[in-house]
């Protein structure tokens, strides 16, 4: 369901926004108001192409916004996930925006975020169905033929057209799994070899994190043996000399020695002679500790060459496998699981084969139910949405459907769906792209949805132009079918007459001001007296003209 919907600096329209609610939300103005850049507002939130000169004269970009209740299920919808993973989780509400630059460029966005016009186009199709002449005629497109035709089946047959395309999904993954079994089965001998010697190269290294921080620890002390060794002796023999000559620690002994032999004298001197204490005993120890220190250092240079020899090792392998340790662990497991794959391939193609074929079986069945469900059902709907026609004026139509065989089935089915029409009498039916008028498209699609027990799946349905042509009592059987069409959903119709728009839920109006050198317009939400002066001027009469306002009340009063 569209609940707001914004327009900034479209054409006419310097700002507006509609709250939009459940049922008919009947859109009215003078001709040249401004009713068709709402309706070509709509049209760039479903990923339209923005016309020429749509931008309002003067400002630097127009803006185009839509807030929407998403339907039952759309978030679970497969051919959105990839869509959907780029969108934040858990938003109760989904909204799509649209900005041109006065150069004609173009922005879009979902949910606040950077993308594309065909993402609204995907996403946008699954809320607004939209009925006139603009971009999105859906009633045009064949898929959009099969759901009608499909929802006139009944609840049963679109609960089984669902478990069909999870049928076809899962055949097709199959298929996938197979080809690729497949194509390791082909692999060359030299594959197999080329795996098998990558896993013997990283196996006889057996790789660690820790082995090579311990590597690149003790190849820093054995390239720097010399210094270490100079550093502990003289710090060895600056403490004890080996030689006898006096040290740190015998000048400290003698230092000990004298303060020993005072002692008691001077309590001062009784506490600097206790440090003086430790600190020879603590010379003492760093003496022995760095003799000993000194004495394990290890000269072996063929230790050194056995350290460089695994640590290039290492190096050769990342540059090979990743960059890290971790990355040839890596791929070191990938090429186990290959081999592994290779290994098992006879015995997986086998299995899959075997899936495949009762997949498929499963999902012919269920195609060819799907199929005689549709063509049974065929003259009935066309039977249906012909009486519906007369009732639309539009009486003397032909009207079938015909279905025809897919080259390729698609996770509808196997059938391909094209309504034949004849708006009159005495002519061959033709594809209903081809001869339907924008009026008529509208009221053929009326007619169809209707038949079709409102077979818009969630969307709100958006008709343009759907009174061409028409008057009198026919208005006001199209009205009250848009009524019911919108009964438990939601359907916007932009129209010029006021027996279908008294028969609206909520009533929006568009009246152009001229002040100044630029043309505006503005929309308001009606109520009251308000909708009943409305209606007056769409009677073609003053508001102030008693007998309109009489007419005009009673058709509210007939609603």
């Amino acid at each position: 369901m569209l609940l707001e919907l914004r327009v900034e600096n479209l054409l006419l329209i310097d700002r507006a926004e509609l709250r939009l609610g459940e049922g008919l939300n009947a859109v009215t103005g003078e001709t040249g108001a401004g009713k068709t850049m709402l309706a070509h507002a709509l049209d760039l939130l479903l990923g339209g192409k923005p016309r020429p000169g749509i931008v309002r004269p003067g400002a630097p970009e127009a803006y185009v916004e839509g807030v929407f209740a998403p339907p039952p299920g759309l978030l679970e919808d497969p051919a959105l996930a990839e869509l959907l993973e780029r969108l934040p989780e858990d938003e109760p509400e989904i909204v799509l925006a649209r900005r041109v630059s006065a150069e004609g460029r173009s922005r879009a966005y979902i949910q606040g975020r950077s993308s594309t016009a065909g993402d609204l186009a995907e996403l946008g199709g699954r809320l607004v169905a939209f009925y006139g002449q603009h971009e999105h005629r859906r009633l045009v497109v064949s898929s959009a033929q099969l759901e009608a035709l499909d929802a006139f089946c009944g609840a049963d047959h679109v609960r089984a057209r669902e478990e069909f395309g999870a049928a076809h999904a899962h055949v097709l993954a199959l298929e996938r799994r197979l080809e690729e079994l497949r194509s390791r089965a082909g692999a060359s001998e030299r594959e197999r070899d080329l795996l098998a010697y990558e896993l013997a190269e990283i196996d006889t290294l057996a790789p660690e994190e820790a082995e090579k921080a311990e590597l690149l620890t003790e190849r820093g002390r054995l390239r720097a043996l010399d210094g270490l060794r100079a550093a502990a002796g003289g710090g060895a023999e600056a403490i004890a000399p080996e030689g006898g000559d006096p040290g740190v620690s015998l000048l400290l002994a003698d230092a000990e020695r004298l303060a020993d032999a005072v002692a008691g004298a001077d309590p001062e001197l009784d506490a600097l002679a206790a440090r003086l204490r430790e600190l020879r005993i603590e010379a003492e120890d760093l003496g022995a500790e760095l003799r000993r220190y000194e004495a394990g250092l290890d000269g072996d240079p063929e230790r050194l060459q056995e350290v460089e020899e695994r640590l290039a090792l290492y190096d050769r392998l990342e540059r090979k496998h990743g960059g890290s340790v971790a990355a040839v662990l890596d791929h070191a497991e990938r090429c186990r699981a290959e081999l592994a794959l290779l290994e098992d391939t006879g015995a997986a193609l086998e299995s899959v084969q075997a899936e495949l074929a009762d997949a498929r079986a499963d999902a012919d069945r269920r195609a060819a139910a799907l199929g005689a469900a549709r063509r049974k059902s065929a003259p009935k709907f066309a039977k249906a949405v012909l009486k519906e026609l007369a009732d639309l004026a539009m009486e003397g139509s032909s009207f079938e459907v015909r279905i025809e065989g897919r080259e390729t089935r698609t996770r509808t089915g196997d059938e391909r769906v094209e309504f034949m029409i004849s708006p009159n009498a005495g002519v061959a039916p033709q594809p209903l792209r081809e001869t339907a008028s924008g009026g008529e498209s509208s009221r053929v699609m009326l007619a169809l949805m209707t038949v079709a027990s409102g077979g818009g799946a969630g969307r709100t349905l958006v008709f343009d132009e759907v009174d061409a042509g028409i008057g009198g009592q026919t208005a006001r059987v199209v009205g009250e079918k848009l009524r019911d069409l919108a009964r438990g959903g939601q359907v916007l119709c932009i129209t010029h007459l006021p027996q279908i728009a008294s028969l609206a839920d909520r009533h929006f109006a568009i009246e152009k001001q001229q002040s100044g050198e630029l043309a505006r317009a503005e929309v308001a939400q009606l109520d009251g007296d308000g909708v009943v002066e409305e209606l007056c001027r769409m009677l073609g009469a003053d508001t102030s003209d008693s007998g309109a306002r009489r007419h005009a009340k009673e058709l509210l009063a007939a609603a």
